[in-house]
């Protein structure tokens, strides 16, 4: 019998997306342009904090956003009418995006004018986390609804994130979330993840959020 040949292509498949990752990192430190990967699952309330967050820093940062979706325009227009560059990328059935992508977005919502971009990811915990997409930083939304052993199941997505936002707890009466669990299962995943509970819908929280993610744009402009 002929032997079988294996080929072991998902390593190469994340080999060649890390080294064009690294790449568009270089070339975005060249423009000075903070590239932010937002991740979480659908109903987290990524939209809604992304609006708050555009509404703290439009007047001192110029801000554009990629909206990636496998259909529709719905956030697109949504962030648009706030009075920042705004594109919308379809994945074409993909739940993810990558670095050839990202990059493919960033070309199409241009960078010359731009101090930061927010890239909305799919709301996925699982394909998202996988994919390096050439962001300085990676965030992720988690809510309260979703309960707080959420790091105990998606370690990857934890693990890779430089900050978490503990999203709704202005509904944690209503529901069985053990703040405290939570915090202690990230830092198990990832000892150096920022761990901010916010409220996208009172604004709680925001301020110290928005206040991290400006710093971290003025570092990599400096």
């Amino acid at each position: 019998m002929k032997e079988l040949k294996v080929l072991e292509i998902k390593q190469n498949i994340f080999d060649d997306n890390n080294k064009e990752a690294d790449k568009l990192r270089l070339s975005l430190k060249e423009r000075k342009v903070f590239l932010l990967n937002l991740m979480s699952s659908p109903g987290s309330g990524k939209t809604t904090t992304l609006t708050r967050t555009i509404e703290k820093l439009k007047d001192s940062l110029r801000i554009g956003v990629m909206e990636a979706d496998i259909d529709s325009d719905v956030d697109a227009k949504k962030i648009a009418e706030l009075g920042v560059e705004s594109i919308q990328l379809h994945t074409g059935g993909m739940c993810h995006l990558d670095a050839d992508m990202t990059r493919q977005g960033l070309e199409g919502i241009g960078t010359n004018n731009l101090d930061l971009i927010v890239l909305e990811n799919v709301g996925n915990l699982v394909c998202p986390a996988e994919f390096d997409t050439g962001a300085v930083k990676n965030a992720m939304i988690l809510s309260v609804p979703e309960g707080h052993d959420k790091p105990l199941k998606y370690p990857l997505m934890f693990s890779i994130c430089d900050v978490v936002l503990i999203n709704k707890i202005d509904v944690m009466p209503y529901f069985d979330f053990d703040m405290e669990a939570c915090k202690k299962y990230i830092l198990q995943r990832n000892p150096n993840a920022v761990i901010i509970p916010i409220s996208a819908k009172t604004g709680e929280g925001i301020e110290r959020w928005t206040a991290w993610l400006k710093d971290q744009v003025n570092i990599w402009k400096s």
